[in-house]
């Protein structure tokens, strides 16, 4: 065996665990998912259907409940990604600005991310929602500034949006900030000192130098904010509960979910196919990010 061969091989030893992972835990699974979703009136229990289909995809795509999911799910992403990516990169000019105690304000807008996010969306509750006794907490600023009270938990449909938007940007922007403020400490400073020389302007020096040389960065945040976003549940559910069929506020995954434990569950082969659509809108989306990224930078 020549001594090239040998390297090559032993590159796919190397690399044969994580192939084995990726194929037992994500590829199978997948294609396993793929053929429940044809498999009508599958029954989990006796392994039995009645038959072969398209009828799973027609059922779910005409379900007032996935429907209000899809709706739920692309106000979120469509909020709260942008929203949350342009927050995240004014605070990170900000702190790559600063000097002083820089290091403590990077710990304290990185807490929110090591926090269960089951706990902090019952704090966003407990701030937002009005019980017997209180308005809540937010409610009271809104009143000392004039307003009248909002039921944000249990109320209209725009004020539990607000509420999970407000809750999801939150969340997601200690991890953002982190990216992007080691992303601009990497930007050689030869650059600044080029454009201080030539009396360019902070703001244009922003926009020629700082955002091309941290876009790679940029888009892999809205990528990633995408692909989160619409795996958003567990979020969901701290603020709203369990019954967010009747909330109006489920999302896709929650949808799933329903179809395979809730109330509405046994239903493995919508849940497949409602499954395999979320899988589709998503790499759609990534493709799309990814080409537009391409063509720009």
């Amino acid at each position: 065996m020549k001594h090239s061969d040998f390297n090559h091989l032993k590159g796919w030893l190397y690399l044969l665990p994580a192939i084995l992972f990726l194929a037992v835990f994500m590829i199978y699974p997948l294609i396993d998912v793929f053929v429940y979703s044809f498999e009508e009136g599958y029954n989990s229990a006796s392994q039995t259907y009645f038959g072969i289909g398209s009828y799973n995809y027609s059922y779910v795509l005409h379900d007032p409940y996935f429907l209000q999911a899809v709706k739920n799910t692309f106000i979120l992403v469509v909020i709260t990604v942008p929203l949350s990516t342009a927050i995240a990169l004014l605070i990170s000019v900000g702190l790559n600005s600063i000097r002083p105690l820089r290091e403590l304000f990077q710990t304290i807008y990185f807490l929110p991310y090591v926090t269960n996010t089951l706990a902090v969306g019952l704090v966003f509750m407990i701030l937002f929602k009005k019980t017997a006794y209180s308005d809540g907490f937010i409610n009271l600023i809104i009143q000392w500034f004039g307003g009248s009270s909002v039921d944000f938990i249990d109320g209209p449909y725009w004020a539990k949006m607000f509420v999970l938007c407000f809750y999801t940007i939150w969340v997601v922007m200690p991890f953002k900030i982190l990216i992007l403020t080691s992303a601009l400490a990497s930007v050689n400073p030869d650059y600044y000192n080029a454009a201080k020389v030539d009396g360019t302007s902070r703001f244009r020096t922003f926009l020629r130098i700082t955002l091309p040389m941290i876009s790679p960065m940029i888009f892999y945040l809205i990528i990633t904010g995408f692909i989160g976003a619409f795996k958003a549940y567990s979020d969901v559910v701290a603020l709203f509960g369990t019954d967010l069929n009747a909330a109006e506020m489920n999302t896709i995954v929650g949808y799933v979910y329903d179809m395979l434990y809730g109330d509405s569950g046994g239903y493995p082969s919508y849940a497949a196919a409602a499954a395999i659509l979320l899988f589709a809108i998503v790499l759609t989306i990534t493709c799309i990010n990814l080409l537009a990224s391409s063509k720009k930078y």
